[in-house]
């Protein structure tokens, strides 16, 4: 299986998770040495590459790797994504706009583009179905102020995964979205070094609209991937799952 951005906070948890279950992993991220050093922790064959998820040559040479390695590729989680400046819609610089969709929604979109046949091809030849897991965002869902071309390119990200998985629905390919609300990982240690304001009350400030007053821990969000892309999960797909503590649910 595949991982993007497996250095990250939700990329280690599910990189971790998925060696628990005795996966095989290919994982990438953009800081060589620290990808090097995480998978050497990992008790699970594990290869690695180095790169950016915006560039589609990485997303192919990805699959290849997989395939060179493991002989197939049954899932796929596509985590990398990066967030704006948190401010109104005209303060957002364009230079910034653009990164945050290259990186967040074109950057899955050149996944799939080369997951998608190599797993087609797959089932096409042995029956086996795989899936695709895109991490988006609570922000995917509504509205996000100040955040508001994250919140598009979220919202992309999720009619993406939905579009694409009614196009491979009869292929033997599921693909679905999670869509975490804030969750502790460096997003969340950044704002708060950013608010300047001490940890609880800047933590207090980001949660103010969540009912369970509190942000999300990387392994809630691990339990909501592994059973996103569990092939006992064989009937659920181009589905967006919120792990957002009751905030679509207002």
């Amino acid at each position: 299986m595949l991982i993007t951005d497996a250095t990250g906070g939700l990329g280690r948890g599910a990189a971790k998770g998925f060696a628990a279950e005795g996966a095989r992993l290919v994982l990438s991220d953009l800081d060589e040495t620290a990808l090097m050093s995480f998978a050497e922790t990992l008790d699970t064959e594990t290869a690695i590459l180095a790169g950016s998820s915006a560039d589609e040559a990485l997303s192919e040479a990805l699959v290849a790797l997989a395939v060179e390695k493991l002989g197939r590729l049954d899932v796929a989680v596509n985590i990398a994504g990066v967030i704006q400046s948190f401010v109104r819609l005209p303060q957002v610089p364009s230079d910034e706009a653009r990164r945050v969709l290259e990186v967040d929604l074109l950057g899955v979109f050149s996944a799939m583009k080369h997951q998608i046949p190599q797993m087609e091809r797959q089932f096409k030849a042995t029956g086996k179905g795989g899936a695709i897991v895109n991490i988006a965002s609570a922000a995917g869902l509504s509205g996000a102020p100040k955040l508001s071309v994250y919140a598009a390119a979220e919202h992309g990200v999720v009619r993406l995964t939905r579009s694409a998985a009614v196009e491979c629905a009869s292929k033997g390919l599921r693909i679905d979205a999670i869509c975490p609300a804030h969750t502790r990982t460096g997003m969340v240690d950044s704002f708060v070094r950013v608010s300047g304001a001490p940890e609880t009350e800047a933590l207090a400030e980001l949660t103010r609209g969540i009912p369970m007053k509190r942000v999300a821990e990387v392994d809630e969000n691990t339990m909501a991937i592994l059973f996103a892309s569990d092939p006992a999960n064989s009937f659920m797909t181009g589905h967006a799952l919120a792990i957002d503590g009751a905030v679509g649910a207002i």
